[in-house]
């Protein structure tokens, strides 16, 4: 039997109680797939930033290194102040250990959840690769004379050639693997961002004419990206965009496909260590109350098992997952409004599969 060490980070607010039903529904699959699955829990988040004033110490992430993968629940407290867990933690994490892809499968499960007008299943089922350790998150820049009347910052977008073809070759990979209308588009604003936009631009159209001839190459401003994800979502297969564009996009992708209750993500290094969380937050709210919605997380547990190679388990528990939300049983994806607990809800995903 295959075995995977797994790193666990339940983190803030209610993102322990989704990592328990993550958790329940890999239990199940572990055994009928094959494979086991151990855990080690590492205490990061709000309530160790508050008492100790550490984020993600330096000796946790070569612990890390170690793992092959990591499942994080969530990571927001209400009394940091924010940017220091997002800074201290995620983004360390990612640049630490290099998960230069951000993946965002986006997927309609269920009509009724979609607020556009006549949309389907069928219509929303696309992903974003957004590039997650370069642009404007790299932090280049600074601040003179803060404070005063005269106050100038600055951050740059910067990229270089490496950064961009690992990115836009693991989309093209990704497209040609995806197998449905192999066409991978590129989001920028190259007609504005002339130099950085015509870098993504030429590295597109390079690695396509060389190694992808197979794939379709298609190419929209990030303006027109927006507008188009609302009016036809359906045109897309594959999107791979650099990290700022990629993070606005992928919250309005969220929303069209039901919200960030079902929203999946994964940071993935194609060689390294991969992190794989729900894209809704540490929902302090609902902390304890057994109201949030829990399916994000399965979600990101099926995300992680494929990239672990066990295939097979990742589509089970998004047959499960697409067969429970349209049972009829969960009657929103709200959090409080779904019909039954967050504890329910992955019984009832874990008992499909």
């Amino acid at each position: 039997m295959k075995s995977y060490n797994v790193a666990v980070i339940g983190g803030d607010g209610t993102g322990p109680e989704v990592t328990r039903e993550a958790l329940k529904v890999l239990a199940v699959a572990g055994p009928k797939f094959g494979f086991k699955l151990n855990y080690t829990n590492y205490d990061v988040g709000g309530e160790r930033y508050l008492k100790t004033g550490e984020t993600l110490p330096d000796s946790m992430i070569e612990e890390l290194r170690k793992q092959n993968a990591i499942f994080l629940g969530a990571i927001g407290h209400p009394d940091v102040k924010p940017g220091i867990l997002e800074c201290g933690i995620l983004l360390k994490a990612r640049f630490a250990l290099d998960q230069y892809i951000n993946l965002r499968p986006v997927k309609l499960y269920r009509t009724e959840d979609c607020p556009l007008k006549g949309k389907e299943p069928k219509d929303i089922d696309f992903v974003v690769i957004r590039e997650n350790t370069g642009g404007i998150y790299t932090g280049v820049g600074g601040v003179v004379q803060k404070g005063t009347p005269m106050e100038i910052a600055t951050q740059v977008m910067i990229y270089g050639r490496p950064v961009v073809e690992r990115c836009v070759k693991f989309a093209y990979d990704y497209t040609r693997r995806r197998n449905r209308k192999k066409m991978l588009t590129l989001v920028h604003k190259c007609n504005v961002l002339t130099y950085a936009g015509d870098l993504w631009v030429r590295t597109h159209k390079e690695l396509g004419d060389r190694d992808y001839r197979d794939i379709k190459q298609d190419y929209n401003h990030v303006d027109a990206c927006t507008m188009w994800f609302v009016k036809q979502p359906e045109w897309y297969d594959v999107i791979v965009t650099e990290n700022l564009f990629g993070d606005i996009i992928t919250d309005l992708a969220a929303i069209i496909q039901g919200g960030l209750g079902v929203a999946a993500g994964g940071n993935i290094n194609p060689e390294g260590v991969s992190m794989f969380e729900p894209m809704g937050g540490s929902a302090p709210k609902y902390t304890g109350q057994n109201v949030i919605n829990p399916i994000a997380a399965i979600a990101a547990a099926g995300m992680m098992l494929d990239t672990l190679g066990e295939t097979a388990a990742a589509v089970a528990i998004d047959k499960a997952v697409t067969g429970v939300l349209n049972s009829g049983k969960i009657k929103s994806l709200a959090a409080g409004k779904m019909g039954m607990g967050t504890t329910q809800v992955g019984d009832l995903v874990a008992a499909t599969i």
